[in-house]
């Protein structure tokens, strides 16, 4: 065995993303021993993200820091169907938006866990979880040339939305197609953008059931990508069919530097913790439904998780798991199943519905624009809805 690793740890973290990390470096705060396993060369690659993240969503986990930050977001356009645009500015500097570098982001997250206490290893790629007497009290992993076998009181799968962990520990992680999202993203070169702005573009015709956006990362190079559910690729063609259209269209000289196709959960798991097994992250299906945007979710889930872990090994109470899945329903988890509800019935309008919430929206006074109210005029024929978002909106007041 390595010298590096122990032969038991309280805490096993299977996925060095920003989920992951997170978990470990609160687990490893509260004095706990943590192992973090993550199966490629470094933490943040692949990246299958178009890296946009919101700054209040990230600066409650660490500090900013220039190297991993491409460029600052104030305000974001919709593009409607028919050729009109929406443009929303963000007010005040915990509104703003960054596009990342997260190779850099994620390792940056991976480092302040192991500052922490925690001990990463990469390439070190989880094949199974140890089981005796049906009690799962460890892991076992591919290192190096060594197949290697480590115990442990706590695992945590943090191994996003294709998880295996889940799986070996008998928890039902499957979705539908229609809870999935399918992505294609191209991070192009040779044209031209304003760095302070994204786009989204929306319309059946554009990326139907789906949308897509335009990240800057430079004044001439952005993240370009389409997702769209994933029920609809059996009747049609698939994000990459409608990307091309729309990169032929918009930067027909674009040159395509880096390409990247994946999934997105757009439903989450209503428990995520089976005995001493917890899931964060993607492989816990919670980022936005809407947005499909999971960097902070990640991140929320993974502090949740890693402060529960602890408490879970410092008690030596397993029955305490249940507190992670009761934090995150009461700060996330009712506002997420009310986007699953809003995004079912976004997915639904035809073109002609986009550019009328479009021009309606047009006539709000800049200072009043934000997400949510363009939300509720796109849901304002919808009672029960309305009722709900005003209802959320009551209590996330009340939690704040």
């Amino acid at each position: 065995m390595n010298k590096v690793i122990n032969k038991y740890f309280d805490i096993i973290v299977i996925g060095a993303g920003p989920a992951g990390s997170v978990a470990a470096r609160f687990a490893a705060e509260a004095g706990c021993s943590v192992l973090i396993l993550e199966r490629d060369r470094e933490p943040g690659i692949p990246v299958r993200c178009g890296e946009g993240v919101s700054h209040n969503g990230i600066v409650q986990f660490i500090d900013i820091d220039s190297k991993w930050i491409c460029t600052k977001i104030e305000g974001a356009r919709f593009h409607s169907p028919d050729g009109n645009y929406l443009d929303m500015y963000y007010h005040g500097l915990g509104s703003i938006g960054y596009v990342l570098e997260r190779r850099l982001f994620d390792r940056a997250l991976a480092d302040l866990a192991v500052k922490k206490g925690a001990i990463l290893l990469t390439k070190a790629d989880a094949i199974d979880l140890i089981k005796t007497n049906e009690i799962i009290n460890g892991v076992i992993f591919k290192y190096r040339k060594d197949l290697i076998k480590v115990e442990c009181k706590v695992v945590i799968g943090a191994d996003g939305i294709e998880s295996k962990v889940g799986r070996w520990a008998g928890m039902n992680t499957c979705l539908s197609l229609e809870d999935v999202s399918t992505l294609c993203q191209y991070t192009i070169n040779n044209s031209s953008f304003d760095t302070k702005i994204c786009h989204f573009y929306l319309g059946q015709d554009v990326c139907p059931s789906g949308y897509i956006w335009v990240f800057p990362k430079t004044d001439s190079v952005a993240n370009v990508g389409a997702g769209m559910s994933g029920d609809r690729i059996r009747r049609g063609f698939g994000p990459r069919y409608y990307l091309d259209k729309f990169i032929n269209k918009h930067f027909p000289n674009a040159s395509i530097n880096y390409e990247v196709y994946g999934g997105i959960p757009g439903r989450a798991n209503s428990d995520f913790v089976k005995d001493n097994v917890m899931l964060v992250g993607d492989a816990a299906h919670q980022a936005d439904p809407i947005t499909g945007g999971g960097i902070v979710q990640s991140m929320i889930g993974g502090k949740y998780c890693g402060e529960t872990a602890a408490k879970m090994i410092l008690a030596n109470d397993i029955s305490i798991g249940k507190e992670y899945n009761q934090k995150w329903e009461y700060h996330l988890g009712k506002s997420q199943r009310f986007l699953y509800q809003l995004k079912n019935k976004l997915l639904k309008y035809e073109d002609k519905k986009f550019n009328t919430i479009m021009n309606v929206c047009k006539k709000i006074p800049q200072h009043e624009l934000s997400l949510s109210r363009i939300f509720r005029e796109s849901i304002k024929d919808d009672p029960i809805l309305v009722a709900k978002l005003a209802t959320d909106y009551i209590i996330s007041k009340m939690k704040s």
